[in-house]
């Protein structure tokens, strides 16, 4: 804002200190919601109510004022008349736009018929030295917006809606697995040892025990340890952190549900995930199952199509033999990708993503993945190249990961030593023993799920980008300018 409009909001809040009036009072009168009150409009005529809320532009027609009022339900216009305000009229330019106001008055009817609060007191809540912006509704400078989340969240309702929606979409996921008797849980974000998925950790220390820590890049291996414990249906929604890049579909920190369920497989947990998605069209979409997402229209209705990982990669890669590394090495460089330094499963991999990914419109399980890049799931019976696993695509974009759990001491502890021999930032530099003791004293057969919550709103949301959907996304620092000093404030009145 402008140096003039910073210095006359502070000179508004010195006078207001030294009239002896609190321009940030502990309490005021609380209204009730504009929205329900909206509702029951016409039986509620001549009522006087209460209400809170913020101040859009003020209208000055000199005897008389309009502004609009706006609470987290709805907005009411309301009408300021000199008549009606005797005590308040003198000092009325002290209460301006932006401010936070608490408002007793008459409900009634401009001539032109709009609903209207007629105020007969209006209270000073919190007195805002900063405008809100102009024209913010149609700001194309998308990264402020998400910078000053706090004013984008009061200046566009559709984006209190998308949070409010996401609010749901989590409620709602609770509840599918409160219902399969599943037990929410917590488990440890700083770990000793980071792993239950491939990325590079953020790495902190803890002084007392002298000990380096991570923030966890997944909870899977401490859930699979409750499963040991006897706690057969268990989920986690919580933060994980991967120190890795950002897109629209990646941030560095994000939200995820993992489930472990003992004496299940990959199959039932595909059907748990159907089942998921027929509750959420339920519950969350009012009972379509279709969405826009991207520009496409995509059915989140149950059965999803199904087909098998190395399929795709054949039919996308013709002649390339996922397994043979030179023959991978040399489709890699074809498409541009980095060859040096890395290792064969995960090059065969990156290939995969580059040629497949896109391709998947979906919902469609992928399926049955390769061991060398699945270290904590089962083995398919009958082909030991690969496991009990399937990933979930929508758009192209992965949204959850599945498998039967590898609840093997021996085939887990070899793929943990095959991971250290192959070391690098996203694989942790020592075998985890304490989890291969826990298998030792025997762990069910399990289907294990992790889904990103973020994408998942992202899709019933119709977002494009996960920072559409996550309050405060990871941006660069930038140094916020401070406004002019304002002038020293006399002492607050008793």
């Amino acid at each position: 804002m402008t140096d003039g409009i910073a210095k006359d909001r502070h000179e508004k809040l010195q006078h207001l200190r030294g009239q002896g009036r609190d321009p940030f009072p502990p309490r005021v009168p609380r209204g009730q919601p504009i929205a329900g009150l909206l509702a029951d409009f016409a039986a509620r005529q001549g009522q006087v109510v209460t209400l809170c809320g913020r101040l859009g532009v003020v209208r000055d027609f000199g005897k008389l004022r309009f502004a609009h009022l706006e609470d987290r339900s709805g907005s009411i216009q309301v009408g300021f008349q000199r008549d009606r305000l005797p005590e308040f009229w003198p000092d009325r330019k002290l209460v301006e736009g932006n401010d936070l106001v608490s408002v007793t008055g008459e409900l009634g009817l401009t001539q032109k018929g709009e609903p209207t609060l007629w105020a007969t007191e209006v209270v000073l809540a919190s007195k805002a030295l900063r405008p809100a912006p102009e024209k913010w509704h149609g700001l194309t400078d998308t990264e402020q917006r998400y910078r000053m989340r706090y004013v984008d969240l009061f200046a566009n309702r559709d984006v209190r809606d998308a949070f409010a929606n996401r609010s749901r979409i989590v409620r709602e996921v609770r509840a599918y697995f409160d219902s399969l008797d599943y037990l929410e849980v917590e488990t440890p974000i700083l770990q000793p040892i980071f792993g239950g998925a491939a990325a590079r950790p953020f790495v902190t220390h803890h002084n007392t025990l002298d000990m380096q820590l991570y923030l966890r890049i997944a909870p899977e291996l401490y859930l699979k340890r409750l499963l040991v414990g006897g706690m057969e249906r268990v989920y986690e929604i919580g933060r994980v952190f991967r120190n890795e890049g950002i897109s629209t579909r990646h941030n560095p920190e994000f939200t995820m549900l993992e489930s472990y369920e003992a004496w299940a497989d990959y199959r039932d947990i595909m059907a748990r995930v159907e089942g998921l998605f027929a509750h959420l069209c339920a519950k969350v979409l009012g009972g379509r199952s279709t969405v826009e997402f991207r520009g496409h229209g995509y059915d989140l209705q149950p059965p999803f199509q199904k087909a098998k990982y190395l399929d795709l990669f054949a039919q996308q890669n013709p002649g390339v033999d996922w397994f043979d590394h030179g023959s991978v090495t040399a489709r890699a460089k074809e498409l541009g990708l980095a060859v040096q330094g890395i290792e064969p499963a995960k090059l065969a991999n990156d290939v995969f993503e580059a040629t497949v990914e896109d391709t998947l419109r979906g919902p469609i399980f992928v399926y049955d993945y390769p061991v060398a890049i699945s270290p904590l799931a089962k083995r398919l019976p009958g082909d030991p190249r690969v496991t009990e696993r399937f990933e979930l695509f929508v758009a192209g974009m992965e949204l959850g990961n599945a498998f039967s759990e590898l609840n093997d001491p021996e085939d887990q502890e070899q793929r943990f030593q095959e991971q250290v021999a192959h070391k690098d930032e996203e694989t942790p530099g020592e075998v985890d023993l304490d989890y291969v003791a826990a298998l030792e004293f025997g762990m069910p057969p399990a289907g294990g799920l992790g889904i990103g919550i973020d994408r998942l709103c992202m899709l019933l949301g119709g977002h494009d980008s996960i920072r559409d959907v996550v309050l405060f996304p990871l941006l660069r620092r930038q140094q916020i300018q401070a406004d002019e000093a304002p002038p020293e404030a006399p002492p607050t009145a008793p």
